[in-house]
């Protein structure tokens, strides 16, 4: 007999999570304030979508930032410089954002004076997709050339997201990225998730996305 005692920390840790991912959405649903959780691996262009973003949208919805890093600042700079309130959380290492963290991010805000937040979560396609934000929806990117095989290789990111965007379609003549192959993988794992195909560095597509968003923020802000 051992007199070791088994604690499975993931699941009290999930479990705790969800109930403070819970508890942030009441009180964003009653600040009317929208919060979107942006993942997507190192590289894909997660400031460059939210960039664009604040672009197409600024002049209808008043917009907060919330970055996260496990160091730098650089970011949540490009951000503000385009006069946006932002803030910045270094995460120390942790490789993903949960409830607690967004918390603490978003106490640094006046919700009463933003219809959008923005989490722009840590970069990684594995951890951030096991815990629950307190957001109103879940986005992700997928850039062209880190390959249509993603979904396969990180289901759970997938499956979790409202909304996809393929970013860096101006690469798709110099790969053999199939936007069909992709397709069909994705929405096997998730068939009412949205897909857009964009180019931050052209803008093409950007539209569709941001109608997308602003869609959803409509039906929240009623």
């Amino acid at each position: 007999m051992s007199d070791v005692r088994l604690i499975e920390i993931k699941e009290d840790i999930l479990s705790d999570n969800a109930g403070l991912a819970e508890e942030l959405r009441r009180r964003l649903r009653e600040k009317k304030t929208f919060l979107l959780n942006l993942m997507s691996s190192p590289g894909s262009g997660k400031t460059s979508l939210i960039l664009r973003t604040i672009e197409k949208l600024r002049d209808e919805f008043s917009i907060g930032v919330l970055e996260a890093d496990i160091d730098s600042m650089v970011d949540a700079e490009k951000v503000a410089s385009r006069g946006v309130q932002a803030v910045q959380l270094k995460t120390g290492g942790f490789c993903h954002l949960d409830a607690a963290m967004v918390r603490t991010g978003l106490d640094a805000f006046d919700l009463d004076g933003l219809d959008l937040v923005i989490i722009e979560n840590v970069g990684n396609l594995v951890c951030p997709a096991e815990f629950d934000t307190g957001s109103t929806k879940n986005a992700m990117i997928l850039s062209v050339p880190e390959g249509d095989d993603k979904p396969l290789k990180y289901p759970l990111m997938f499956s979790v997201c409202h909304a996809l965007v393929v970013n860096k379609v101006d690469y798709l003549g110099l790969s053999d990225f199939s936007m069909e192959l992709l397709r069909e993988r994705v929405k096997k794992l998730n068939p009412d998730i949205s897909l857009f195909e964009a180019s931050c560095k052209t803008g093409q597509g950007i539209d569709g996305w941001t109608d997308w968003l602003a869609g959803e923020m409509r039906k929240h802000l009623k």
